[in-house]
């Protein structure tokens, strides 16, 4: 009998492109990974790819190389495009542990040639100067409400609050703002994603797609090499159908998230998968079988199916039959950690000024509430003027701030669900996206009582709590 073996094939010593050439050629091969590794070159693995990845589009083989790319010094703004690739890892640099440099931001070329730069600087600038003169009030007011405990030295007090006022200030910070983010995917995603940049309506973008394309030659050159400029996409973005005026719309606790659309027999399908998967009936059998079930006898099936869920369990994937649908507003702040749940559908519309911002009541209570909302204002007027001149309306997003709203509409399943509201109402989460996760919580509870009373979130602050306790206004 063969021998089991398990081997890790290290980048170190093999590229990219051969090691999925190796994994590729095993479907045809006798040979061990070892033996089919060693006898490739680069330029066997690139011939192969060449016919068989790109002549026969057997594009999975390219998911078997993986790539590390690190951007550094890219604004908030491209970083939304770069992390809108649904199959990737990312990390970016925080705004709720770091404080920012006051002279970090990107001034697109656009805007730069325009009789705009100035305005355009100066708003970012001052922008800067207030989060920067907002940091030492703010965090003053923090530590009333959290005063240093006994024999807590000012290091470990600094790092226990930090968060919690620089997640305030952080409402301050524009789209240009400069962070760094490392993109870790494979070689497939990265050719989508290298059409998606240099489709994009932002120069910035388009030009950090060529960077990716040449920094993915160097480790993929077969497999990324005809990844171009999609004219669909850049003809759908660049004509876009954002020229519609804003719909007016005040929100409040109970507009600013809607389920607009769910499906009502919901809980009677997810008992019916469950039972599909350990009775051997057919689903249509089923799904009439729980139909016919007294809702004590549901209750049951629901408990056997999640009812041993431990705190890091993963429950069944059986949930991801049951769909919903909600139109989000939200700040900017709240909507960057949203898009970290790339597992649902999103659809966000334009950051624009036309949607009013979020205050939080830090800024009153620490008698900072003039300055923020002097430089809101001055934010939302230069908007409004960039948006105004054809030549670089498409760039003022750049100047709009994290305090902002958006929609977003999102379409999730209820294993995501469960990920999603169990992660964003813990108390360590920002209070923009705890918010929008207890009310998404609330809804989902409406509409499916039995599977949601196995979130394990039902006991923390309502949605209705948390605004009233982080924020003085949310338009």
């Amino acid at each position: 009998m063969p021998v089991r073996d398990i081997y890790l094939l290290s980048p170190r010593s093999l590229s990219p492109e051969t090691i999925a050439v190796t994994f590729a050629k095993t479907s045809r091969s006798p040979e061990s990974f070892r033996e089919i590794a060693a006898e490739l070159s680069d330029a066997e693995s690139a011939k192969f790819h060449e016919k068989w990845v790109v002549g026969y589009g057997h594009a999975s083989v390219a998911e078997h190389a993986v790539l590390h790319i690190a951007f550094e010094n890219v604004s908030r703004l491209a970083i939304e495009c770069i992390e809108s690739n649904r199959l990737a890892s990312y990390t970016e640099k925080s705004t709720r542990y770091q404080k920012w440099d006051p002279d970090g931001f990107y001034t697109p070329r656009a805007l730069a040639d325009s009789k705009h730069a100035e305005l355009y600087r100066q708003t970012c600038t001052r922008l800067f100067d207030v989060y920067r003169e907002s940091l030492e009030p703010v965090k003053r007011w923090v530590e009333t409400k959290f005063p240093r405990k006994d024999n807590e030295s000012d290091a470990k007090y600094d790092g226990r609050i930090r968060s919690k006022y620089v997640d305030n200030c952080r409402f301050l910070l524009p789209a240009a703002a400069l962070a760094n983010v490392g993109m870790t995917a494979n070689a497939r995603v990265f050719e989508n994603a290298i059409r998606k940049m240099l489709s994009h309506p932002l120069e910035e973008v388009r030009e950090i797609g060529q960077e990716v394309k040449r920094v993915a030659l160097g480790e993929t050159p077969t497999l990324v090499k005809y990844a171009d400029r999609v004219t669909y996409l850049a003809d759908l973005q660049i004509k876009g159908l954002h020229s519609a005026p804003p719909h007016p719309h005040t929100p409040t606790l109970g507009n600013w998230l809607t389920l607009v659309d769910y499906d009502r027999d919901g809980e009677n399908k997810f008992l019916a998968a469950a039972l599909y998967r350990f009775s051997g009936m057919p689903f249509t059998d089923a799904i009439i079988a729980v139909r016919a079930m007294t809702d004590a006898e549901r209750a049951g099936l629901a408990a056997e199916a999640l009812g041993k869920l431990d705190q890091y369990d993963t429950p069944l994937r059986e949930l991801e039959h049951v769909t919903y649908t909600f139109d989000s507003w939200m700040d900017q702040g709240g909507y960057f950690e949203v898009k970290r749940h790339r597992m649902m559908t999103q659809t966000p519309q334009r950051l624009t000024a036309d949607l009013g911002w979020a205050t939080p009541i830090a800024f009153e209570a620490a008698g900072f509430n003039a300055e923020y909302q002097a430089a809101m204002q001055m934010a939302a007027e230069t908007y409004r003027t960039l948006a105004a001149d054809p030549l670089c309306a498409e760039e003022a997003s750049y100047v709009i701030p994290n305090a902002f709203n958006r929609r977003l509409l999102m379409t999730l399943n209820l294993r995501e669900a469960f990920a999603f509201c169990e992660l964003r109402t813990a108390p360590n989460a920002h209070f923009s996206v705890r918010r929008i996760a207890a009310r998404m919580y609330e809804l989902i509870r409406e509409a499916h009582p039995l599977l949601a009373s196995f979130m394990r979130c039902g006991e923390r602050p309502t949605a209705e709590a948390i605004e009233r306790e982080f924020f003085a206004k949310v338009a």
